[in-house]
């Protein structure tokens, strides 16, 4: 296994916990938003059976679970999907700005608690990372 497959894994494992969690969310509800600092809207919305929660965190699974399937494919484990390696740097790019951008996003979303802007800007840091430098390892076989 080329050396870059064990951090494009390690990002689609990644994304796949996170995933999980989301999922988490989803079936156990508000306590599970509140735990994990997705605002105090995001849980009431969810106690009082809206969909906007479900819709929003589903969402946000499906994005993870394709980015996963994107680590895969460039870690050669599944097949190549296509526009694997432009798709793999703009996943890069997106978890990076997005752990990065914190303190601009805070202001859009108040109710989201400052433990939750760090761990998950700290997570998202780190999940670019593994896919930052498994692209690199893998780039010129992406070709």
């Amino acid at each position: 296994m080329p050396a870059g497959n064990l951090w494009l894994l390690l990002a689609a494992a990644s994304c796949g916990l996170a995933a999980l969690a989301h999922v988490g969310c989803i079936v156990f509800g508000a306590s599970w938003y509140r735990f994990f600092g997705a605002g105090e809207q995001m849980a009431r919305l969810a106690e009082q059976g809206s969909w906007q929660p479900t819709l929003i965190t589903a969402g946000i699974t499906a994005v993870l679970l394709v980015w996963g399937a994107y680590a895969l494919a460039g870690a050669g484990v599944i097949m190549q999907l296509p526009w694997t390696r432009p798709i793999l740097l703009l996943i890069s790019l997106v978890f990076l700005l997005r752990g990065s951008a914190f303190i601009l996003l805070m202001g859009k979303f108040p109710d989201n608690s400052l433990t939750f802007w760090l761990v998950s800007s700290a997570i998202c840091l780190l999940i670019g990372g593994l896919f930052s430098v498994g692209l690199y390892q893998r780039w010129q076989a992406l070709a």
